[in-house]
């Protein structure tokens, strides 16, 4: 099992700014907003940000807050792109922008290896991002999540990327028990990602709990690939979980199947000093 940083460096429409003192400056297209950051327990480079909004985190555990914005902040989102695709970026109730800008060093090392016939699979796939980015490359993509607004949002990007017409399957329904059902199948894919959250409801209510789910969901993606397939890339935020624990729960899942188990840390470059801020955990099965 290797061991590795992944850095996810600035670009057009996003930048991290400067951090320090518990807190982030990121820059999302023409805006910066603060928000909340534990990681960042050095200084600033500025004590004074400038910015159109900021999130400050209630008092609860589980991350409760609010956002308090400028005017010009429109409340409908605005368009940004990374790469070739384009999304709607928005300030959410649970404090990020309706995308992760650290999971573009997983878009990239992906679509790298994409190829003819590609079909992937994007569990807990949000607003579609990661979807688009494969699928601009050629791959037929089933993209799952649980929340339908999270998915209409995947097919607002889509329509905003020119890519309505691409082969993704935009799907309603429970990460697990959809995987359960392609098992069943005897479905299989040349990629899958997963990004679950710590906690969470399926569309029928059904409890998600990642450490009690992760190990049979983890089993379930290692039965629906082969010795052809690419990859299965695993992301997890927000828990006190190791990168080396979780690395060890997708190579006992993919053994059979040969290739090679990376896991590590994920970063977002800095650009006040280039210092690498991070952000979640990681682990990876390829070949």
């Amino acid at each position: 099992m290797k061991l590795e940083t992944l850095i996810a460096e600035p670009w057009a429409d996003y930048g991290l700014v400067d951090s320090g003192g518990g807190r982030k400056l990121e820059r999302y297209g023409r805006f910066r907003f603060i928000r909340p950051e534990p990681q960042a327990m050095w200084n600033p480079v500025e004590t004074n940000w400038r910015a159109d909004g900021e999130f400050v985190p209630g008092s609860d555990a589980d991350g409760g807050g609010r956002w308090q914005l400028s005017g010009g902040v429109p409340a409908e989102g605005w368009p940004l792109s990374w790469e070739d695709v384009r999304f709607t970026a928005q300030n959410t109730p649970f404090r990020h922008l309706a995308f992760f800008p650290d999971m573009a060093s997983h878009w990239s090392w992906m679509r790298e290896r994409v190829r003819p016939d590609f079909e992937a699979l994007n569990l807990f796939g949000y607003t579609g991002v990661g979807s688009l980015a494969l699928a601009a490359k050629g791959a037929k993509v089933t993209h799952v999540d649980a929340s339908k607004k999270s998915v209409e949002a995947g097919k607002a990007n889509a329509a905003l990327s020119d890519m309505a017409d691409l082969p993704i399957r935009w799907l309603v329904d429970d990460a697990s028990k959809f995987a359960a059902r392609e098992v069943r199948r005897e479905r299989r894919y040349d990629g899958i990602m997963l990004d679950p959250p710590k906690w969470g409801r399926g569309p029928k209510k059904e409890l998600w709990q990642l450490e009690e789910g992760l190990p049979g969901l983890i089993a379930d993606c290692a039965r629906l690939l082969d010795s052809d397939s690419r990859f299965l890339v695993l992301t997890v935020y927000a828990v006190r979980m190791s990168a080396l624990a979780i690395g060890e729960l997708v190579r006992q899942a993919t053994e059979h199947l040969g290739g090679e188990i990376v896991c590590g840390e994920m970063a977002v470059r800095e650009e006040a000093r280039g210092l690498p801020l991070p952000t979640a955990i990681f682990a990876r099965w390829q070949k």
